[in-house]
Order: C-alpha cells, then structure tokens, then sequence
C-alpha cells in the first residue's frame, strides 16, 4: 500500500481536527481509498501551548519551511488561516511541486487567482472544500456531480456564530449583548468576534461561492455587507408577526448579464427551508437550470466537521498519486465570467422608522414613498413608545425597489422630518 506524506501547517482547531480526523479514521480511509496517509510534520510556533490532541513532540517544527522544502511530503495542508503569512506559505508549496489543501477562506477569496494560477503552472492540485461550509461537501459537490449546470442563485447562512446569536435572539426573547456572551462562554464565538457578526467572514466564503457558481472574482470588500450588530429584539418580533426568521444571508443571483451580491440581515419567509435551519448549523441554497433547487445544510464549524473536510480533500488528492493521474485533476476556481457586479440590485425591504406621533404623518411618508415609485406591501402602526406617545414605530414591507432609491427616499423622510429616525432596512428574501 502506497504512503503519501503529509505536512501540516497549523495546530490549532481546524489542524486538530484534521490530525484527530485521521487518527479515528485512518483503517476505514486505508480500507476505502487504498492509500495510507501520514502527517509527519507540523507547524506549531507555540509549543508550550497546550493542544486539543497528543502529537510526538518530534513532529512539530517552528519552521514552515522545514515541510514546505521536504522532499518526502507530498501533500502540504494549510489550516493557520488569515491572508498572511499563509498565502505565501502555500505558494511557496506549490512552487516547489506540492499539491496543496486549506480551509483558509480569507486567503483563498483575495489570493486564490494567484494560486491557481500558480497549481496549474506547477501541474499540482490546489483544493478547499473546507473553506466555506465546514464540513458541508458544497464545494466539490457544484464542481464535480453538478458541474453541468449553469446557476442563476445561491443563498447562504454561512457563519455559525451569527446563525446561533440570531436563533437565541428569536427563540429565548433575548438581546444581542445578552446571546454574544452566551455564544462566547460555549466557544461559539471568538473573545473578538468582529469577523462574524460585522460578515466579513461571510463576505469571504461569498467571494469563493462567486467564482465556483459564477465565474467571476469580486473581492470581499467589493461585496455590500452588513453584520447582525443592529438586529433588534423589535425587528425579530415583527419579522415573526409578518411570518418571516431574520438570518444573516449570502446572496448572489445572476440575472440579465448582470451579478447582484450582498451579505446582509434578511428575512426569509417562514416556509423557506433555510427559515428552519438553527443554531451553529449553516446550509448553501443553489439553484441550477438542471437541477432546480438544492440545499446542502450541516455543521459549518467546529474542529471535527472541518477536519473531516479538510481530511476528505487530502484523501482524492492521495487517490489520484496513487494511480499516477493528479495532475488530471484541475482547480476548482474560475475568473473568466463577463458579468457586471452590481451590488444589491433590486429587492423588497423591511423597513422600521419612530415616527412623529401626528395626523398624517403616515400619509405623508406612504407619498414619499409613491413618489420614488417605491410600492407598500404591507404596513403596521404601533402605539406610542414614549410616555407622551409623541413617538410611534411604524413598520413597512415594501415592493422590489433599488437600494439606492430607497435609500433617496429615506433621505427625503429625514428632511421632512416626518420620522424621528430610521431604525431598520434588512431585505426581504421571498423565494
């Protein structure tokens, strides 16, 4: 049976998960795939650092380039994450005829040109499917078995922790600062979460979901994005009454030539199936022209899920050494999409404005609202919020409409001072 070596760069949760991974499973992957998989270096800078699994002290190193310039590795496996100095390390790897695989979705959304770029000039393979849904096969799946489709859509709930805040937000009744410190106590969110719950984590795997689905690189700072930190208790509530869950969504739709994308609050329709999906589970929502509709949905964190992604990779990559045919296999990602990146494009919006407490006030924001040819769906009034109700919140789901005139409208509101303030604009996502 034939040894392919691996070198690992990183010890932290995702590199234990992949080293525990292949200590649980290494006779069933023998057994399955014909190949037996040794880690036999590993980065760890930190060794006094108490880790979740027991690795021969002997393997670690605190030089990257002890295993990158290793003749006997094969395969190099990037779990550090963060855009440097781990872009460079995997570069590096592929120079040097190493096949390559990360769960390193910040390097790979503003770097993976380059490293493609770089597996196919040094006829290796460059692979992550653990870069966007954790555990969730959603990479290699839209890339291999439904590789004939032309898709028009893709949605996502792709960030545990914001997944599990808004999901105890909804159920418990309790408010941001409240479910954070919960989240953070059980592990689910990081002592600085900023990366969740402003979506830049989210905006990341977006950027690779583009070019898969889509053919087209658009950075992450490219991609309009707003995090959960403004998602309130009241928002919930009547998301809830109007038959909606809010969820922090990854969207990007092809339509007339044109990309919209965006990572935003929304509110999905109760009978939706990603409505149900709780807790730290994510799901990937595509719609292909052959296949129709798909929901892939699992664990998209956590040391184990990610690991066994991660590990999966290795595994075809050591398949295809082993019968001499890996450089048969080509990257996944692709650039070569004309299509005009356009932002939110067109969508329906919930809208939650304090307004002046005063006859016709209402009438007179539903004419702002008519004369930026922006059409009511629905509307609630509620009563006064102050002791002298000289305030009153009042809620609107309004017809598709561009951000852009609405944010005009808005604007217009403002300066009549017909709201006090405008309080909540999260899209409405209706199918």
């Amino acid at each position: 049976m034939k040894t392919v070596k691996v070198g690992l760069l990183g010890i932290g949760n995702v590199g234990s998960g992949t080293y525990k991974a292949l200590e649980m499973n290494s006779a069933a992957i023998e057994k399955s795939a014909g190949v037996h998989l040794e880690i036999v270096r590993i980065l760890n800078r930190r060794p006094e650092a108490k880790r979740a699994v027991d690795v021969p002290k002997e393997k670690y190193t605190a030089d990257p380039y002890e295993i990158i310039n290793d003749p006997e590795i094969q395969i190099i496996v990037e779990v550090m994450g963060g855009v440097e100095p781990a872009t460079t390390y995997m570069a590096d790897a592929l120079k040097t005829g190493k096949h390559v695989v990360t769960a390193n979705k910040a390097a790979l959304a503003v770097n993976g040109k380059m490293l493609q770029q770089l597996a196919m000039d040094h006829h290796v393979m460059l692979r992550f499917e653990a870069s966007v849904g954790g555990g969730i096969p959603i990479i290699n799946a839209v890339a291999d078995p439904l590789v004939s489709n032309q898709y028009d859509e893709v949605l996502g709930i792709l960030n545990g922790t914001t997944n599990y805040i808004l999901t105890k937000m909804t159920e418990n009744g309790a408010d941001y600062a409240e479910v954070l410190k919960d989240a953070q106590a059980k592990g689910l969110a990081e002592a600085d979460p900023t990366a969740d719950v402003e979506g830049h984590d989210v905006a990341n795997k977006l950027s690779i979901l583009i070019s898969l689905l889509f053919g087209k690189q658009v950075l992450p700072q490219d991609i309009p994005t707003q995090g959960i930190t403004s998602v309130s208790g009241l928002d919930i509530n009547y998301a809830t009454e109007f038959g909606y869950r809010i969820k922090l969504i990854a969207h990007a739709r092809k339509e007339n030539g044109r990309l919209i994308c965006s990572v935003e609050p929304t509110l999905l329709p109760l009978s939706h199936p990603m409505a149900a999906v709780s807790n730290e589970f994510n799901a990937v929502f595509v719609r292909g022209n052959a296949v129709d509709e798909l929901m892939f949905y699992g664990k998209g964190a956590g040391p184990l899920p990610t690991g066994s992604a991660v590990l999966g990779d290795v595994i075809d990559i050591a398949n295809c050494i082993a019968k001499g045919a890996a450089f048969d296999v080509q990257p996944l990602l692709h650039y070569d999409s004309d299509l005009e990146v356009i932002g939110e494009g067109m969508a329906q919006y919930y809208l939650r404005l304090t307004a002046v407490d005063q006859p016709g006030v209402l009438g007179n924001i539903a004419s702002t609202f008519a004369k930026h040819d922006i059409g009511l769906k629905s509307v609630m009034q509620r009563a006064g919020i102050n002791d002298k109700k000289t305030s009153v919140p009042l809620i609107f789901i309004i017809y598709e409409t561009e951000y852009k005139t609405l944010m005009s409208a808005l604007d217009e509101i403002r300066e009549k001072n017909f709201a006090k303030s405008i309080d909540a604009v999260m899209r409405v996502q209706e199918r």
